[in-house]
């Protein structure tokens, strides 16, 4: 009996959408070939020696008046016995911060007041009002020459209050790869149950400069995460060596990251801000949207003056557009952030691609879109910090890729995207 070849307008509509779908998707095709292509190797090479979520990536920036810390400041009775911080047992996070929020202010307080006897010049803060996590960062000299300290504070939570530190905590890299940039790394559990990850290396992997960091990562059973970086310069980058080594001993770091100020800042981070992960210590699905939001919020933070955000989304990982209006029309501005590229890099930026001072890649294209849109045209940066996270920023004249152009030309210049691909927030999304 031959087939029933009768007209069905349920698979025309079913097509359409398809079609649709497809010419929507807003993705960078070259990105997304080259994540396939090491998708398998990279999950095995988890090799930078950063902090993961953390500020260890983060240069200082807009530093303040100095101020002096009284003497007795970093002792032990205010920091307490790393023994007795964190809780004992596992616990569901609330559903609501338990105690007030904390204020840039207040981080940057505590972080003076728990370090040992010197000068603190205030660089970047940050409380738990921002949808990224709180944050302090400032420049520490005991007398013996000024270091960059940073410190992250952030929450991770387990399906059903079942949580195990030690999956969320930065593993070790392996030590004998020669891109490691680790003199040492060591992860302890303490007697609370919390486990730390002490790392001792240098900034630059190949150590074509002495600027040393050192870092502590740790996280407790109820699910704080405390992730801080030091270094032996005044900042991470751009500043010469200051001193032999950071300021911190590796006791008085893991010390630090241990203190009981942090829990209550933890408690502080409203409950849809948090970093979910899995009881096993994989990402959920939330995991996922949560990058694609802490993408869209560097993005529209990073935004210049003018450009007013319409539109937004973050509906998947590694990936976050907003629709901006600086009043001579609509522009679509995209952002694809992926991780571990180094395998592929010479593949992505050929001989016409600037290399910075630190290893970062950097590569611009300017010509008509992908997608069809009548008119318009696509404005790209697209770098790779030299531990292989990848940032690529695209720019459109139009408010999205499939649409005729609204404008001569995308609402934020070459430059503008350059300062936001290079920015330093997105070592907050670590490796």
């Amino acid at each position: 009996m031959p087939v029933d070849q009768t007209h069905d307008p349920f698979e025309d509509r079913l097509s359409a959408a398809l079609h649709q779908a497809g010419g929507t998707f807003d993705t960078d095709r070259a990105a997304l070939a080259a994540a396939g292509q090491v998708r398998g190797h990279r999950l095995r090479l988890r090799r930078r020696a950063a902090i993961a979520g953390g500020a260890a990536g983060l240069a200082l920036v807009g530093v303040g008046g100095a101020l002096l810390v009284p003497s007795g400041a970093g002792g032990s009775a205010r920091h307490g016995s790393v023994a007795a911080t964190g809780s004992g047992a596992p616990s569901a996070v609330a559903a609501t911060p338990a105690v007030p929020a904390v204020s840039a202010d207040e981080m940057v307080r505590t972080l003076t007041e728990l370090l040992p006897e010197g000068e603190v010049t205030r660089g970047e803060a940050r409380g738990t009002d921002s949808p990224l996590p709180p944050l302090a960062q400032v420049v520490f000299d005991d007398g013996e020459g000024a270091g960059a300290v940073s410190l992250l504070v952030d929450r991770v939570r387990g399906e059903g209050g079942a949580f195990d530190p030690a999956s969320a905590v930065t593993p070790c890299p392996e030590m004998e790869l020669p891109d490691s940039g680790l003199d040492s790394c060591v992860t302890q559990t303490l007697p609370d149950g919390s486990v730390v990850t002490l790392m001792q290396g240098y900034e630059y992997p190949d150590r074509r400069a002495d600027t040393k960091t050192w870092s502590a990562d740790l996280v407790t059973p109820d699910g704080t995460r405390v992730s801080v970086s030091e270094w032996n310069a005044a900042a991470q980058k751009g500043e010469p060596v200051s001193r032999p080594e950071p300021p911190l001993g590796m006791e008085q770091l893991k010390t630090l990251a241990a203190a009981d100020e942090w829990r209550r800042v933890a408690d502080a981070i409203p409950e849809e801000t948090r970093r979910p992960t899995s009881s096993a210590g994989g990402s959920t699905g939330d995991a996922t949207s949560h990058e694609g939001r802490r993408i869209l919020a560097i993005l529209t933070q990073a935004l210049p003056d003018g450009a007013k955000v319409v539109s937004s989304d973050n509906d998947e990982t590694e990936f976050a557009y907003a629709v901006v209006d600086d009043g001579k029309g609509r522009s679509y501005v995209q952002v694809n952030l992926q991780h571990d590229m180094s395998d592929v890099a010479a593949e992505l930026y050929g001989s016409g691609a600037e290399t910075l001072p630190d290893g970062t890649r950097v590569a611009t294209r300017q010509g008509p879109g992908e997608k069809g849109g009548e008119g318009v045209v696509m404005w790209t940066v697209d770098t790779m910090r030299a531990h292989g996270m990848r940032v690529v920023i695209s720019a459109f004249n139009s408010g999205s890729q499939t649409t005729a152009a609204t404008r001569p030309e995308p609402a934020l210049t070459m430059a503008q995207l350059r300062k936001i691909a290079l920015s330093p927030q997105w070592e907050l999304l670590g490796a």
